[in-house]
């Protein structure tokens, strides 16, 4: 409590907040423009040093190289919240998160377009054969011809991933003239004249064109080998920019040397350089017809700031008030001002009674309640109580007490 004797919160200054992976300079000008304290470091580091560098970190920004597992939160005394500057989370342990009572944020609009924009480029770019004739002409060869370049308008475009990126890559490539179709595990409304595929085999016979853009969940590990390209029509075109280890490097290997698939354009890997200094190693790199890019689907101006904007805000509003509006793993609640009174944040395990055991200690020390909000998931419960300002310290100390709690905080 830093002695304030409940005047003020805990200082902004000495809350500590880590920015890896060289994040946006944006973010960290938010931060200290809050009154937080601010370390960045460039490139993601290595697990050992992450371990040691959490210890006293509040605050943790990553983006998808820094893995963030229970091994590491176990060394993390004062971590509040984690922001992943990124669409995914996978790269972060989000049960082990919760148990600890770090609330996890992510930028799930912000790098939509960049990614979509780089998708459209690569389809036109693979069916005129740019990328092949680009490096002949760079040794000089002159490859004119019009022989296997086509236009991309009547092509079937097969979206596999209808979210927020597989979507508005349908809005695009069906205003530039292809017939798109979809398939997703969930039901999702249909935009333009998109049809929806009742199967993954169904998409793959059927399509010119196919772009993968699922979540990082456990199951769609390989959801890409050697069984889904044998059922693509032949010379068909494939690209991956949504995760590494969906495709099986291997069999799409294989498929580009039968000739099954025409070309592709990968910008996720399995196994990633942690660095810009790193060598980049893999198979592909030996195909005319595959366009490979370092993983930079989100890597554009636009986007880098976008999502340096909205990470900080969500991670600022958390700490300043409580609210989880759109963290991944806390259950939502977004929370009104709270004037003239104190707010206890409580964060437990979501087992029955819990409210009555807050609400006892409450009543048990005379504490008058101004408001009080809570809302559960499957891992936690989340309760926010103003209370008025006149009352003994000693229930501080009972609310962290109550069995099954994770972490309590309160702001002044």
């Amino acid at each position: 409590m830093n002695n304030e004797n409940m005047l003020t919160s805990f200082p902004k200054n000495k809350i500590k907040i880590l920015l890896l992976e060289n994040i946006h300079p944006t973010a960290q000008q938010i931060f200290e423009n809050d009154g937080f304290q601010v370390e960045t470091i460039s490139g993601s580091v290595a697990q050992d040093v992450l371990k040691e560098k959490i210890s006293d970190v509040s605050v943790l920004g990553i983006r998808s190289k820094t893995n963030v597992d229970a091994e590491i939160l176990s060394q993390a005394k004062r971590l509040l919240s984690i922001g992943a500057f990124c669409i995914g989370v996978n790269q972060i342990d989000l049960k082990a998160c919760s148990q600890k009572g770090v609330a996890v944020f992510n930028a799930p609009f912000s790098n939509t377009r960049s990614v979509v924009e780089l998708a459209i480029g690569e389809i036109i770019m693979l069916f005129r054969g740019v990328y092949d004739k680009c490096q002949k002409l760079h040794e000089g060869i002159w490859d004119k011809s019009a022989k296997y370049n086509y236009e991309i308008r009547g092509k079937k475009l097969g979206i596999i991933g209808y979210g927020k990126i597989g979507s508005q890559l349908s809005v695009l490539a069906e205003a530039m003239g292809m017939q798109v179709f979809y398939y997703d595990v969930v039901e999702k409304l249909a935009l333009g004249n998109a049809k929806k595929c009742n199967s993954l085999d169904e998409l793959l016979q059927i399509t010119d064109v196919i772009s993968v853009h699922v979540d990082g969940r456990k199951d769609n590990a390989r959801l890409m080998g050697i069984t889904q390209f044998e059922k693509m029509k032949n010379g068909a075109l494939f690209l991956n920019l949504s995760r590494g280890f969906i495709v099986d490097i291997e069999a799409l290997v294989a498929s580009l040397k039968n000739g099954k698939v025409r070309g592709a354009a990968v910008d996720v890997f399995p196994e990633e350089p942690l660095n810009n200094k790193e060598v980049f190693q893999s198979d592909l790199r030996h195909f005319p017809n595959v366009i490979i890019t370092p993983h930079i689907g989100g890597s554009t101006e636009e986007a880098q700031e976008h999502i340096a904007q909205f990470v900080p805000s969500k991670i600022i509003d958390f700490i300043n008030s409580g609210s989880t509006i759109l963290s991944v793993n806390f259950p939502n609640l977004q929370l009104p001002e709270f004037n003239n009174a104190h707010r206890l944040i409580h964060i437990h395990a979501n087992v029955p009674g819990m409210m009555a055991k807050i609400n006892n200690v409450l009543a048990h020390n005379g504490i008058n309640i101004v408001g009080q909000y809570l809302k559960t998931n499957e891992e936690i419960g989340y309760v926010i109580t103003d209370i008025e300002k006149n009352y003994d310290g000693k229930v501080l100390d009972e609310m962290k007490k109550i069995p099954n709690t994770i972490k309590f905080r309160i702001l002044y």
